[in-house]
């Protein structure tokens, strides 16, 4: 099987989520994957209080041609990838257009509005009808439920590498996936990593509605 062509030079992709998801981590490993398949890779980060919980946000830009600004033009993503789901909405708002890909995980955070019973938060089938509005080719998947089932509600983020693995959007692959995480962290680490990139692209292929759910 041939490897994954980018759709489009540069693809634009935004990882989004709130602090404490693992989100800085899951776009650094993401793009020393696409390093290792010979791309030019730009990350720009930004934090909104990620230390309690506000929102963390990373443009990657991928190339096979040159390298280009950290910044995404407003309107000019092509994929967005949620840990989450009304983070997604947030995103989809800004850089979103029809043509974008989203992928978003289901398991909210409730902000501390929320809890204190000040604010609303809306329904996950509320979130899935706005996400699909602003973006029709869209998945959802319970990548925080997985992951506690592994023992560890971050992994979440590497369930969420898997599953975008398995969209076939770009040249994720687990080889490069076991190398980065190698590279990166303890290899005692790395089963349960590798186990969590699985489940991911296994809940991707999945057409099971109790599982995944695609527009």
């Amino acid at each position: 099987m041939g490897k994954t062509q980018l759709s489009k030079d540069p693809y634009n992709m935004v990882v989004t989520g709130v602090g404490g998801q693992g989100n800085v981590m899951a776009s650094r490993v993401l793009s020393n994957m696409l390093i290792r398949n010979g791309y030019y890779v730009t990350v720009g980060e930004t934090f909104g209080a990620s230390q309690r919980g506000g929102s963390v946000m990373s443009h990657i830009r991928v190339s096979a041609q040159s390298v280009w600004s950290p910044q995404i033009p407003k309107g000019r993503a092509d994929l967005i990838v949620s840990l989450e789901p009304v983070e997604a909405i947030r995103v989809l708002e800004i850089y979103g257009n029809q043509k974008v890909k989203t992928l978003t995980n289901t398991r909210p955070i409730y902000p501390v509005g929320v809890i204190s019973g000040e604010l609303d938060y809306p329904s996950i089938e509320e979130i899935k009808a706005s996400v699909k509005n602003l973006s029709p080719t869209a998945w959802f998947i319970d990548a925080t439920d997985q992951a506690i089932k592994l023992g560890n509600p971050v992994l979440g983020n590497i369930i969420m590498i898997g599953a975008m693995s398995g969209m076939g959007e770009l040249p994720l692959y687990r080889e490069d996936f076991k190398e980065v995480i190698l590279d990166s962290l303890p290899e005692g680490n790395l089963n349960v990593n590798l186990k969590a990139f699985d489940i991911g692209a296994s809940m991707l292929r999945k057409q099971d509605g109790a599982v995944f759910d695609v527009s």
